[in-house]
C-alpha cells in the first residue's frame, strides 16, 4: 500500500477509473496493478481560478484491505458504580459511552426530553414563536448541536482522539464521509437518528438516560458529591458527578453561587448571523458564474483584527437556515444550522465580535458580569424585534441590511431570509454593545474586498445579505473551574465541570473528547 496525495477536478473525484489512472500516473505503475484506490482525505481547494479536490489517498496493488467495521463492544454495567452525568449533549453522551467502556454505570439526568418529543416543540417555537424554556433548541436530547446541524470541524487534535469520536458517530448512521471530508458534516435532518441510536447502546448496556429531570441542587458532604436533586423530587446518589450542561443552562451556574462555589466570568462573542443568497457566496468562493453540479454549497471563513479585537464568522451554514434559539421569555437569539444536503437557498453564518473581561465593568469580581451583557443584549433585541406586546409570545428578529448597517441607515426594506418568526426592520447599533457595532461596521467592508464581486455576480459586502440578531451564545460566559489534572472542582471532590457549558469546548468534537476525558477522570477517582 502507497500513500500519496492527487488533485482532481471536481467531476473527476466520483469516478474510480480516473483515481486508479491518476494513481497510476503518480506511481509510475500500471493502472491494471491497482486494485483499489481509498481516499483517507478530501478537501476541496477554491483559491485559484479552478477549483479542485486535493486527495490524501491509499493505493492497494494486487489487494484490497479489509472494509473497516465500525462498531464498539460495550460490557453491562448495570451494576456497576453509578457517575451521575447532568446534560445528554454530546460531551453527557460520549461521556457515558466511556463510563461504560471503563466499567461505571452512566445515569444521565436530562433537563429536556428526548429528540423525538423535542422536535414538536420546535414546530411551535418556529410557527408560533413560545418558548419551552425546557424544551428549544438549547436544550434536550443531543444539546444545541443536534438542531444545529452537526458540524464536525474541529482545531482540537490535542485534546483527544477525534477519530474514535467520529466512528462512534458513524457506528450509530452517520455516512463514512464524516471520516474523510476537511469539515465534515452530518445533518440536522440526520442527526437526530444518531443521536436515539446512542441512547439506545447506552440503555442496552445497563446505563440509565431520564430526560425531564432539571437538576435543583448538589448533595454535598464534608466536601465531597454524594448526588443530585431533580425538580421532580427524586434523589440520584453517586460518588462522581459530571457538570455537562451547555453554555446556556445559567440556572446551574446560579445553583453552584447558591452552594458557594467557585465560578469565573469568561470572555466570549457577540454579533450577529448574516445571511446571503447562496448562490452569491458560490460565485464569489467558486470564481464562477453558476455553480458546478460536482461542488458543494460553499462555504466561507473570515476574520478580521479590528484595533485590538477579533472579528470572526462563526458556525457557517451553506445551504442553511436561521434558526430561533432563546431559551426563555423576552429574549431573542439565533443561531444557524443545514440539512445534510445542504440545499436551501440561503448561506448564513454568525459574524461575531470578541468579548474581553476588561470590556465590562466588575469582572474580576463579579462571575455574572458577562453573562449578565449577554442577557442585556438578548432582551435589547427581544424588543428592537417589536415583541412586547405579549411577553409569553413573539420571536421577531430585529435585522438589518448589511450596507444599511454599515452606513448608519434603517432598512427600508429587508431581503427574503430564512428566519421563519419573522424579521423587523431596527437600527442593530441601538441593539448591539458599541464595542461590537463599530467593530463589525469597521470589518465588514473588509470582509466584501476578501470575497470580491465575480463574474458580474455580487460580493459579500452587498445589501442582499441581511443582519440578524442576535448572535449571543457562541460559548459559556461563565466558567466553572476544575484542577487541570483531576478535572474536579477545586472546593468538591467528585464534582466534574464538563464541556461547553463549563468552559473547556467549544462545538461537538470538543465536547465531546471532553466528555471522555471527564469519564476516565471520574474512572480513576471511583473506578
Amino acid at each position: 500500500m502507497n500513500e500519496i496525495e492527487l488533485v482532481l477536478l471536481p467531476e473527476e473525484v466520483n469516478d474510480e477509473a480516473v483515481l486508479k489512472k491518476k494513481a497510476a500516473e503518480w506511481l509510475n505503475i500500471s493502472s491494471r496493478n491497482i486494485s483499489l484506490v481509498k481516499i483517507i482525505k478530501r478537501s476541496i481547494d477554491a483559491r485559484g481560478r479552478q477549483v479542485v479536490f486535493r486527495l490524501k489517498v491509499e493505493v492497494y496493488q494486487d489487494q484490497k484491505p479489509l472494509p473497516e467495521i465500525y462498531s464498539f463492544r460495550y460490557g453491562n454495567v448495570h451494576n456497576k458504580k453509578p457517575v451521575i452525568i447532568v446534560g445528554a449533549g454530546p460531551a453527557g453522551l460520549f461521556c457515558a459511552l466511556q463510563c461504560i467502556e471503563s466499567g461505571l454505570k452512566p445515569v444521565i439526568l436530562e433537563r429536556g426530553k428526548d429528540v423525538k418529543q423535542r422536535r414538536r416543540d420546535l414546530a411551535v417555537i418556529t410557527k408560533q414563536g413560545i418558548i419551552n424554556p425546557e424544551s428549544n433548541y438549547c436544550f434536550g436530547e443531543g444539546g444545541a448541536g443536534t438542531y444545529s446541524d452537526g458540524k464536525l470541524y474541529t482545531r482540537s487534535n490535542k485534546r483527544g482522539d477525534i477519530q474514535k469520536v467520529l466512528k462512534t458517530f458513524v457506528a450509530h448512521g452517520a455516512t463514512e464521509d464524516i471520516l474523510i471530508d476537511a469539515r465534515p458534516h452530518i445533518g440536522t435532518n440526520k442527526l437526530p437518528h444518531i443521536i436515539s441510536a446512542i441512547r439506545e447502546t447506552i440503555l442496552n448496556a445497563g446505563g440509565e438516560v431520564h430526560f425531564n429531570s432539571k437538576i435543583t441542587d448538589l448533595i454535598i458532604s464534608a466536601n465531597e458529591i454524594k448526588g443530585v436533586k431533580t425538580a421532580d423530587g427524586n434523589k440520584f446518589e453517586a460518588d462522581a458527578v459530571v457538570l455537562a450542561t451547555g453554555h446556556s443552562a445559567r440556572d446551574v451556574f446560579y445553583l453552584l453561587r447558591e452552594k458557594n462555589l467557585l465560578l469565573e466570568a469568561k470572555p466570549f462573542a457577540l454579533g450577529v448571523r448574516i445571511e446571503h443568497p447562496q448562490e452569491i457566496i458560490d460565485q464569489a468562493q467558486y470564481h464562477c458564474e453558476v455553480r458546478s453540479e460536482y461542488l458543494p454549497p460553499s462555504y466561507y471563513n473570515l476574520v478580521e483584527q479590528v484595533g485590538d479585537r477579533g472579528v470572526f464568522s462563526f458556525c457557517m451554514c451553506p445551504g442553511g437556515i436561521i434558526a430561533p434559539c432563546a431559551t426563555n421569555y423576552k429574549e431573542i437569539v439565533v443561531n444557524g444550522w443545514s440539512p445534510s444536503k445542504r440545499n436551501n437557498p440561503y448561506a448564513n453564518s454568525g459574524t461575531v465580535v470578541q468579548i474581553n473581561l476588561k470590556d465590562i465593568k466588575g469582572s474580576s469580581e463579579d462571575p455574572f458580569s458577562l453573562l449578565k451583557y449577554q442577557a442585556e443584549v438578548e432582551h435589547k433585541a427581544y424588543l428592537a424585534g417589536g415583541n412586547s406586546v405579549n411577553p409569553d409570545i413573539g420571536l421577531v428578529a430585529p435585522a438589518q441590511r448589511m450596507v444599511d448597517f454599515v452606513q448608519g441607515k434603517l432598512s427600508a426594506s429587508l431581503p427574503d431570509n430564512s428566519y421563519f418568526p419573522g424579521t423587523k426592520s431596527a437600527p442593530l447599533d441601538e441593539v448591539l454593545p458599541d464595542i461590537v457595532f463599530r467593530s463589525l461596521q469597521k470589518a465588514l467592508p473588509v470582509f466584501g474586498k476578501k470575497m470580491p464581486a465575480r463574474y458580474g455576480g455580487k460580493g459579500y459586502y452587498t445589501n442582499e445579505a441581511v443582519l440578524v440578531g442576535v448572535e449571543s451564545r457562541t460559548s459559556s460566559p461563565v466558567r466553572i473551574p476544575r484542577n487541570a489534572e483531576t478535572l474536579q472542582h477545586p472546593q468538591v471532590k467528585g464534582l466534574f465541570p464538563c464541556g461547553e457549558g463549563a468552559g473547556y469546548a467549544g462545538g461537538i468534537i470538543s465536547a465531546a473528547i471532553d466528555g471522555i476525558n471527564c469519564a476516565e477522570a471520574a474512572r480513576k477517582l471511583i473506578g
